[in-house]
């Protein structure tokens, strides 16, 4: 995770850089800052380039990182494929080399089509007098982008703050539709050329806008190139089909969950082994993203005060569930996993009654006394659901894996520490972003990010910071196999057919539904989001899977939606984690019953708003 930015203006500027940008840019990459001015006398603009890195691969490599022909590389990313990174390469060093070879926007776009990971970048070629800038296929790593008009200031960067008027803002999410390069020799109009990304063996991109884009002024354009060349995608496009071969057959019990209908399923060969495909190639994706990390220079701790590199965002539900049965296979047996479990203060909760005796005699019983007490000393405003499945799920992994130190980490947030760290933190990172959604789900990320809480063991209960540099998340697991309430609503409206289009939408948003913001939520803390579902090998092998394969939702919630998954998890050897139910994370947190109950997830949320 690193802060990227990259300001284009038109005059020489004495601080082109916002100091609330900067402090954002440097929570997101504090192990190295640089910044780089480079002049261009024609036409007469200014370029700043800023680059905060998040040490995370091979030697630390300053940034903007420059070649001997003055081209720079601004990279927000990680090369998980595509191109060879040994293990004590830095993929920043590696990409350059490979940039340093282009010649031309075909060699671009052959060269970027070729990359595997999450990625953002902002790269000025020097002698063309243009910088080529985007995201990657799925928008897994932030950028922003802001047009002054009357300053003629382009400004690109990671992260933003939130305007103190809270309406004048200009910022905007770069769409991840493609590759986009700016003519610094054509400054009038700030055209930017798209090089869209298209599935293989397709002619024509899809769903691109073209010519002015909504919100930008009239002087700043967006073409799609006119040389006809295309970003090849990196995963292949979605099965669409919709006749499933013969008649399923339904088991007489399937109006019932348990682990025997799924073992019951598993007895199937051919399902069984598409179960075997799905653990293989997500247990590779895990492996890609705890492996890559730098080796610490400090003198090695003992193994019971070892500290985690990696922890993953837990509820005890089947996705993370998995991540974290899959991570303890590529971890060292002697580094812990950090668990992070968020909760918020039940404010409306009631201390449990104490047992009342039949019987006329009112007097104190003292059983009556010594069980309220115990009453009192057990309940605990936070044991909101999704901490009550995580300590489920943890007795889980400590039944496939008892050797292995799990750090459950109770992340608790008080109302008022909300309030404040939403004003003072959250609200510029969700940023542009701003319903009651983003609100719910970037507060309880960003706590749980932070990874400070406690960790309860048989005699004491311990403060526990988490210092994992890489957070694994659960996001792209209900988008491609039918996770949500909606996609069931969905399918008993309008069949496999309409499930389909719904699952082709999902993925198809999921940038600017999600990704942006919670990439800018984790790296606040210094931190790095890694998203295993979305890995292009996870989710091509999703996608040349016919819709049925994946999901069932003529079965009852907790066993038809995700059964695929479900079925990896008892094939895993876990247990009843993997008939949980979805449970939406504000909802698990109990962070949406600490607002307004009668607002809807779609509205502006004006706790957002700065004071």
């Amino acid at each position: 995770m690193c802060g990227i930015c990259c300001v284009v203006s038109l005059t020489t500027l004495r601080n082109p850089l916002e100091e609330s940008v900067r402090e954002e840019l440097k929570n997101r990459g504090p192990n190295c800052s640089q910044d780089i001015t480079e002049t261009i006398s024609n036409p007469n603009c200014s370029l700043h380039f800023s680059a905060h890195v998040l040490h995370m691969r091979g030697s630390l490599t300053p940034q903007p990182l420059q070649d001997e022909n003055g081209n720079l590389l601004l990279w927000n990313g990680e090369v998980f494929g595509g191109l060879t990174v040994g293990e004590d390469e830095n993929d920043t060093q590696v990409l350059l080399h490979h940039l340093r070879m282009v010649q031309s926007a075909s060699d671009m776009v052959s060269l970027l089509s070729q990359l595997k990971g999450p990625w953002a970048f902002i790269y000025y070629q020097k002698m063309e007098h243009c910088i080529w800038f985007g995201r990657d296929f799925f928008g897994r790593r932030s950028l922003l982008w802001k047009f002054n008009s009357e300053r003629s200031i382009f400004t690109l960067t990671s992260v933003a703050s939130q305007p103190a008027d809270n309406i004048n803002s200009q910022w905007q999410e770069v769409p991840p539709h493609g590759v986009y390069r700016f003519d610094l020799e054509d400054l009038g109009t700030f055209t930017f050329e798209l090089y869209p990304w298209v599935f293989p063996n397709d002619n024509e991109p899809n769903h691109i806008l073209e010519s002015k884009w909504d919100g930008f002024s009239s002087s700043v354009s967006v073409n799609i190139n006119s040389s006809g060349l295309y970003l090849t995608s990196p995963v292949c496009p979605m099965n669409t089909s919709i006749t499933p071969p013969g008649t399923v057959e339904q088991d007489q019990n399937a109006s019932q969950t348990s682990i025997e209908n799924l073992k019951g399923l598993l007895s199937n060969t051919e399902k069984r082994q598409m179960v075997n495909m799905l653990i293989d190639v997500l247990s590779e994706a895990i492996r890609k993203r705890v492996r890559y990390l730098p080796s610490p220079d400090l003198p090695a701790l003992p193994l019971n005060n070892a500290k985690a590199d990696v922890a993953v965002l837990f509820s005890g539900g089947i996705d993370s569930m998995i991540l974290a049965a899959l991570a303890d296979r590529h971890i060292p047996a002697e580094k812990p996993i950090d668990l992070l479990n968020v909760a918020f203060k039940i404010q409306d909760a009631k201390v449990p009654p104490k047992s009342s005796k039949k019987g006329k005699n009112k007097k104190s019983d003292p059983d009556d006394v010594a069980e309220t007490k115990s009453n009192l000393q057990s309940f605990n405003c936070f044991d909101v659901p999704d901490r009550v499945t995580g300590r489920a799920g943890l007795q889980e992994l400590k039944n496939l894996n008892p050797q292995r130190k799990w750090n459950f980490i109770e992340v608790n947030v008080t109302q008022e520490e909300l309030k404040e760290m939403r004003q003072k933190r959250i609200c510029h990172l969700v940023h542009p972003l701003g319903t009651v959604l983003d609100d719910s789900l970037g507060c309880a990320l960003w706590f749980a990010a932070r990874g400070s809480g406690f960790i309860n063991d048989v005699t004491e209960q311990e403060h526990y910071t988490s210092e994992a540099k890489v957070v694994l998340t659960g996001i792209g697991a209900d988008e491609q196999l039918a996770g949500y309430s909606r996609h069931r609503v969905r399918y008993k409206t309008s069949g496999l057919e309409g499930l389909v289009k719904e699952l082709v939408m999902e993925l198809g948003r999921i940038s600017s539904r999600n990704l942006g913001r919670d990439d800018r939520i984790i790296g606040d803390h210094g931190k790095e989001a890694r998203f295993p579902y979305l890995d292009e090998d996870v989710v091509s092998f999703l996608n040349s899977l016919p819709v049925w394969e994946k999901a069932d939702l003529s079965l009852p919630r907790g066993l038809g939606e995700k059964l695929l998954l479900r079925l990896a998890a008892v094939e895993l050897g876990l247990g009843l984690s993997a008939l949980l139910p979805k449970r939406a994370m504000q909802f698990g947190s109990r962070i949406a019953k600490l607002e307004n109950n009668h607002e809807k997830a779609s509205d502006k949320c004006q706790r957002l708003a700065t004071v």
